[in-house]
């Protein structure tokens, strides 16, 4: 339901769409208003608000097969009041270990996660 309701806030700023994919893939296609394939995204939760969401979190195995699509990588992060989301190639972040307990669906506590502190690359959609 939260990455559903980013996404469609998401492609509203620009009256595109979008197509979910593979759960082993990255989460969406974003298209255009003339239907074009312009980017891929993916939408992480985030249980706080957009003020206290920092720093934002994506895992590098995520963030790589974003990357690799050689098509415009969007993140998004679903906060509880709004989203913020950037361009993965124009924003900067730091490596480290998770450290967060294992959870259903991840394989170990120590995944390699990009943490993204506030810089002028991200924006910020409330919801309404």
């Amino acid at each position: 339901m939260r990455e559903k309701r980013a996404i469609e806030i998401f492609v509203k700023i620009f009256d595109g769409s979008f197509k979910k994919l593979d759960p082993l893939d990255v989460d969406y296609k974003i298209f255009d208003k003339d239907k074009n394939l312009i980017a891929y995204a993916e939408v992480k939760g985030r249980i706080k608000t957009m003020i206290d969401a920092y720093p934002l979190p994506i895992s590098i195995k995520k963030l790589t097969k974003l990357v690799d699509k050689r098509i415009t990588p969007v993140i998004i992060w679903a906060c509880e009041d709004g989203i913020i989301y950037g361009k993965a190639d124009n924003l900067f972040g730091e490596v480290k270990k998770s450290g967060r307990p294992i959870r259903s669906g991840s394989f170990t506590d120590n995944e390699l996660m990009v943490y993204y502190n506030k810089q002028k690359e991200l924006k910020y959609v409330r919801y309404l």
